[in-house]
């Protein structure tokens, strides 16, 4: 597991987020919700997070800036992440399937993120022609 923390831009803001491979999910604070797309969940759930279960009733759409490079993905909203190691407040927990589908490695030992992985297209489909 590792965890590195960064700012990331969203919607022209810095959010304090946590990049932590240990998570599945990406969450992120009701408080941070500005400039978001927000929707109801019609099947509501709850996610065990930082020691506490949390209900969970509303997802958004994040597009964020990190280290310059644009991601987009789905996150849970959720009234509490918790503090860093500083006593700072996380205000995203970025997880390992939208670490995934970005291509972001953290690199613990060096407080870093590692982007060379970022794609620069996505092939989602080839046609395969006959010979």
């Amino acid at each position: 597991m590792g965890r590195v923390r960064r700012p990331i831009q969203v919607d022209g803001r810095q959010l304090w987020t946590l990049f932590d491979t240990g998570a599945r999910n990406t969450y992120v604070l009701a408080s941070a919700l500005s400039g978001l797309t927000v929707v109801p969940l019609k099947v509501p759930r709850k996610a065990s997070l930082g020691g506490k279960v949390h209900a969970i009733d509303r997802a958004c759409f994040l597009e964020a800036v990190v280290e310059g490079k644009p991601v987009e993905g789905d996150a849970v909203v959720i009234d509490e992440i918790g503090l860093d190691e500083e006593g700072r407040a996380i205000e995203v927990l970025f997880g390992a399937l939208l670490m995934q589908k970005w291509g972001i490695k953290v690199c613990p030992e060096t407080e870093s993120l590692d982007l060379t992985h970022y794609p620069k297209e996505f092939v989602e489909f080839m046609e395969l022609r006959g010979g």
